[in-house]
């Protein structure tokens, strides 16, 4: 069976970053490959398609390049996206797929629809897998990154569609297993140095690979294996900071030595309910019902601050028992500091004190998304058994507060840590 199941690489990136010529290079040297390749563009037109298809690689006609066009394959064109992989490899031409996603897709989402054709979904209509995520490639402009993003350039005083690009990606760079820093001739060393260090902070586990004109060894494209799905998730900077559980200082009276964090057990929804979408995606959270609690593993680790902080590129965590007042942390947040690049976490509010919210910033998006509820507002007798099966989040509890808990993550340049700590303190509420 394992013969037939077809392996996919999704290449992701901003505009203009190169992933249509990277393309047209793997094609022209993909080493015995059979390659069918699926293009997304947002407009009418699939400019990208074109494109691979003037570089002589593929051709429509044989039917080895299906664009996908006016929309996007991380939202409206998921069922699309399906159904194409789906006809490409009941073919049996090709033993190898290859996606490239529109340049403000992110790759979450399209990850999650492949999931389903590999029988994880638990839809019995996919029970059988045909196909495998083996590689998210992420291409980033290095010349991009360099004079807008990585080296302090301030995007949030251009208009409102460069700074959704910054939280673009932030979103493609965070979700991936291989990272193509592409056109790194046009920077100068320190340039490129910085703009790596800004990655790595994002991003710390995935493979940086350096390349001029997306010329990149195939073998770091096609058939891979290093694609996991949980290791996808949990890679991304603020993620490991979170599990760590750094504290921002360690003699603040707020402080718990046994923190611990929240996630539902189905992979899927949770993944769902804590990724925010460029593209205002459907996420609905009134599916959560009165008795659906936040739960995970306990898991706390003695660090210092970590690494010493590469061109003032740092993260600490924010973490405190008491709620948020939820006008003073609105009126806070109306003046985020620049410096911030990436916030994510857990928080809480006064005025709900069942309820456990998503707190999400990166560029200028910020939200907040109701997540659930903590385990002490649950009945007596559920409380009790959710803490049985957690002794972890048990030896943790709060005699006022039970389970809830603010812990959010920063990342960020020449972050003034001691300034956003104080300020958030000000939300406080008793």
């Amino acid at each position: 069976m394992s013969k037939n199941i077809v392996p996919i690489t999704l290449l992701t990136g901003y505009l203009g970053a190169g992933k249509t010529t990277l393309i047209n290079h793997v094609l022209s040297n993909q080493e015995g490959y059979k390659c069918a390749v699926i293009v997304n563009d947002i407009g009418e037109v699939n400019i990208d398609a074109a494109l691979i298809q003037k570089g002589g690689a593929v051709t429509q006609k044989d039917e080895n390049l299906v664009p996908l066009s006016n929309g996007c394959i991380c939202c409206t064109l998921k069922v699309d996206l399906m159904n194409q992989i789906k006809e490409l490899i009941d073919t049996g031409r090709f033993d190898y797929l290859l996606i490239e996603a529109s340049g403000i897709c992110e790759p979450m989402p399209i990850a999650q629809t492949i999931s389903v054709l590999e029988g994880k979904s638990g839809d019995p209509q996919f029970k059988k897998p045909i196909c495998r995520l083996d590689n998210i490639v992420t291409v980033v402009d290095a010349l991009r990154m360099a004079t807008e993003f990585g080296c302090g350039d301030d995007l949030l005083k251009k208009d409102i569609e460069e700074e959704d690009i910054e939280n673009l990606l932030i979103q493609q760079i965070e979700f991936c297993t291989t990272i193509i820093l592409n056109k790194v001739d046009k920077v100068e060393p320190e340039q490129l140095e910085r703009v790596k260090a800004m990655i790595r902070a994002l991003q710390p586990k995935a493979r940086i690979i350096e390349a001029t004109y997306g010329k990149v060894s195939v073998g770091d494209i096609l058939d891979t294996g290093v694609y996991d799905f949980e290791q996808a998730v949990t890679s991304a900077g603020w993620a490991q900071a979170y599990e760590n559980g750094v504290d921002d200082d360690d003699d603040d009276d707020d402080h718990d030595e046994h923190e611990h964090h929240h996630h539902d057990d189905d992979d899927d929804d949770d993944h769902d309910e804590h990724e925010q979408h460029h593209h205002d995606h459907d996420d609905d959270d009134d599916d959560h019902d009165e008795h659906e609690h936040h739960h995970g593993h306990h898991h706390h680790h003695h660090h210092d601050e970590g690494e010493a902080e590469e061109y003032g590129i740092g993260t600490f965590v924010y973490y405190r028992r008491r709620p948020f007042n939820k006008d003073r942390l609105q009126e806070w947040v109306g003046g985020w500091p620049k410096s911030v690049i990436r916030c994510k976490g857990m928080l809480w509010f006064s005025d709900q004190w069942d309820e456990a919210y998503v707190f999400e910033q990166s560029g200028v998006q910020i939200t907040a998304t109701n997540s659930g509820k903590w385990f002490a507002a649950a009945p007596e007798r559920e409380r009790k058994r959710l803490l049985a099966q957690y002794p972890d989040i048990a030896a943790s509890w709060d005699d006022k507060y039970g389970d809830r808990e603010i812990k959010l993550v920063f990342i960020g340049q020449k972050m003034d840590k001691q300034a956003i700590c104080d300020g958030l303190d000000k939300c406080l509420d008793e």
